[in-house]
């Protein structure tokens, strides 16, 4: 069932999203080569404290998960697209690396992710981020009231194909808000048209996951999801408001 957010939820998702934007910030000026995956997720909690928030993913435990998990923020590496755990790592010229976060404000959740070229990346490596920003912008610029949950996942592959790309089939987006996953469930494909129809209240989680060369993934040790076939992959979110009037980019 989808949860529809009334004007002061909303309201109060604007500011979450806001601080989380903030914090994002942070952690971005923070990765470069030479810092400790374990220090921006301490960095990360720090600021939670800081800004009087809750971050929503440390002790989170999915459906199908074996734990819960323990880090205020997932890091990805290189091939690895999302749910990386933090760990005792130094980041390296040529990494890619995709910080997703959520944090909760005065009860109400939102959720987005970035992905940062550390030191000097490859053409590749360059050019897959960017699709992966741009499926996003295309998919938050069809995120509006009447349209619907086809016309996203339609967006974001067709700019993946463009690129030459391919978007990752077993991963989505998906609604939020009051609960970090909520419905509905958001494909990163799909055809114009089709699918729920987007309306006032919705809070949808838009996460375009591309990888150069795979649409599968395999789950590794600590749950993250990587590339079946080892190549490289990028991530970006946004939450987003759908109101009678606009739709508000609430982590943007």
């Amino acid at each position: 069932m989808i949860l529809l957010k009334n004007e002061r939820e909303i309201s109060v998702l604007r500011e979450s999203g806001r601080i989380l934007r903030l914090i994002l910030k942070s952690l971005k000026k923070k990765a470069v080569e030479g810092t400790n995956l374990l220090e921006l997720d301490k960095l990360a909690k720090s600021l939670c404290k800081q800004y009087g928030v809750t971050p929503a993913f440390f002790g989170y435990k999915p459906d199908g998960a074996k734990k819960p998990f323990p880090a205020a923020i997932c890091t990805s590496l290189n091939e690895v697209v999302v749910h990386g755990t933090p760990r005792n790592y130094i980041l390296r010229s040529a990494d890619i690396l995709k910080i997703d976060m959520g944090i909760s404000f005065q009860g109400m959740i939102t959720d987005a992710a970035i992905t940062i070229p550390i030191g000097k990346v490859s053409p590749l490596a360059r050019k897959i981020i960017d699709a992966t920003q741009k499926s996003l912008k295309a998919a938050v610029a069809v995120t509006k009231k009447g349209k619907t949950l086809g016309d996203i996942g339609w967006a974001i592959e067709n700019q993946a194909k463009k690129y030459g790309f391919f978007v990752i089939k077993g991963l989505t987006g998906h609604g939020v808000g009051y609960e970090l996953h909520e419905d509905p469930v958001i494909l990163n494909y799909g055809q114009k048209g089709t699918g729920e129809r987007l309306k006032p209240g919705m809070v949808l989680a838009i996460e375009p996951m591309l990888s150069v060369s795979s649409e599968e993934i395999i789950q590794n040790a600590d749950e993250s999801y990587a590339s079946q076939d080892g190549s490289l992959t990028a991530h970006f979110e946004h939450t987003v408001a759908i109101t009678d009037k606009e739709s508000i980019v609430l982590t943007g």
